[in-house]
């Protein structure tokens, strides 16, 4: 299973230093918080980028003309999630001095919310948002560092 995940679920940086994090640790993680859900994981990759290449992103897939912190492009079918996240760092570091959280903690948060996203929680209607943060927190809970 995790040799899988190595394959499965993949880390890039664009224009951008990579994170400092544990990939093997998130890889399990991401597959561990899939399976509460009844998911598995399918490709997976992550994309750390800065604000300009979010907001291009955001401009060019989703016609949105502001930052955010990550875009999920969903490709998930059934049972397996699959799908590209785009998080910008930038982003993440700004909310986290915003949240008064420290920098890794905000970019757990982001890197499960894309995940929550392809395991089907949504967080833009009603009630949506109180939702979703409690699956973060749950899944932030999970994580074993």
């Amino acid at each position: 299973m995790m040799n899988n995940l190595n394959r499965l679920i993949t880390f890039q940086a664009d224009n951008i230093a990579m994170p400092d994090i544990d990939m093997a640790v998130i890889r399990k993680w991401v597959g561990d918080v899939a399976a509460t859900y009844g998911k598995v994981c399918g490709p997976i990759t992550y994309i750390f980028c800065d604000d300009e290449r979010i907001i291009s992103v955001n401009r060019q897939f989703l016609q949105h003309d502001y930052y955010t912190d990550i875009i999920t492009f969903d490709y998930s079918h059934g049972t397996r999630i699959s799908g590209d996240l785009f998080i910008s760092l930038d982003t993440v570091l700004t909310n986290s001095q915003q949240q008064q959280t420290t920098y890794r903690e905000e970019l757990h948060r982001v890197i499960i919310h894309g995940v929550l996203h392809l395991c089907g929680i949504n967080d833009k209607g009603p009630g949506e948002r109180e939702i979703m943060e409690a699956a973060e927190n749950r899944a932030l809970a999970m994580l074993q560092l």
